[in-house]
């Protein structure tokens, strides 16, 4: 099923249940994109990777522009680097609020913003999930797929591997600012992969796998 929207930023009109941003920051940034895509690009939060002044996940900071290169490298992403067109890719985060500078979210900031990040991941529904850094693929594996307890959250290993979730395929991402070399053409190859094969079918072999 298609979502009918033609809204590429909060696509499904969510509001932050707090603010705490700083008064030249958005108080949130909300998911942004092709809101029928088949990847879905998961960051952390927007002091990492960005878009507390643009509105727009992965600009501003060093982490977000690498993402957004990845994305336009593979073909996702086009124009504007601080609004850029997405085909085919969403992106959010799992916490979309903007925090005051320097200050990183508690267990429980993850916790109270849970439903939303749940709520717009299971509304996308793509076929591939994409976290990005160690909070990311944490929450993604517990809660997407069976497999947490099979794997140490050590992003080396997991960067650009395919983990089969609940209904999704999963793909890690190492923070692009742990990057070494040979890390970035790997999941470049891994998307471009995917994106040659007949991924659609992972929904339903996740599911049964998963």
């Amino acid at each position: 099923m298609r979502n009918v929207t033609d809204r590429t930023s909060n696509p499904f009109g969510f509001r932050p249940p707090f603010d705490r941003s700083d008064p030249d920051d958005r108080t949130a940034v909300f998911g942004y994109g092709d809101a029928n895509a088949d990847f879905h690009v998961i960051g952390d939060y927007p002091g990492i990777h960005g878009g507390e002044s643009t509105g727009v996940p992965f600009t501003e900071t060093e982490s977000g522009l690498a993402i957004q290169q990845l994305l336009r490298d593979i073909g996702f992403a086009s124009g504007s680097w601080t609004r850029p067109t997405l085909e085919n890719c969403f992106a959010s985060y799992i916490h979309m609020c903007s925090l005051p500078d320097d200050e990183a979210p508690t267990a429980a900031d993850y916790d109270d913003l849970e439903r939303f990040f749940d709520a717009e991941l299971r509304a996308i529904n793509a076929h591939i999930l994409l976290p990005v850094g160690e909070q990311a693929t944490n929450r993604v594996l517990r809660e997407y797929t069976t497999q947490r307890h099979r794997h140490d959250l050590d992003m080396a290993t997991l960067h650009a591997k395919e983990i089969r979730g609940r209904g999704f395929l999963v793909v890690p991402i190492r923070e692009p600012t742990s990057w070494v070399d040979g890390e970035a053409s790997a999941i470049e190859s891994q998307l471009q992969s995917l994106l040659a094969s007949d991924y659609r079918q992972t929904k339903g072999v996740a599911t049964v796998v998963g």
